[in-house]
């Protein structure tokens, strides 16, 4: 039996539902979204929902999604705004 280790980056944002604050969870490779009251809910959720994403495709004889983890670099920038319409300039730090 082969075995095969992917894995999958999983993006968590605190986010609002109605004046609660939930965390989302997010599988881009895989088009998969998922919510929890905490950042451990949201994680367990979205793993949970990985495995029966992924067993559904194996079952229907669907190639499975992968993405390089190992060789991808994320980074973040700041945008400034000042002013509003045509006359706002933009500056990026």
């Amino acid at each position: 039996m082969q075995k095969q280790v992917l894995n999958y980056r999983i993006i968590i944002e605190p986010g609002k539902m109605g004046k609660k604050v939930v965390y989302n969870a997010y599988c881009n490779t895989l088009g998969l979204a998922d919510y929890g009251n905490s950042i451990d809910e949201a994680v367990k959720n979205i793993k949970s929902l990985i495995k029966f994403h992924i067993e559904c495709l194996l079952e229907d004889g669907t190639e499975v999604p992968t993405e390089n983890t190992e060789e991808e670099l994320i980074t973040s920038t700041k945008v400034s705004i000042d002013g509003s319409g045509v006359t706002s300039q933009v500056i990026v730090a």
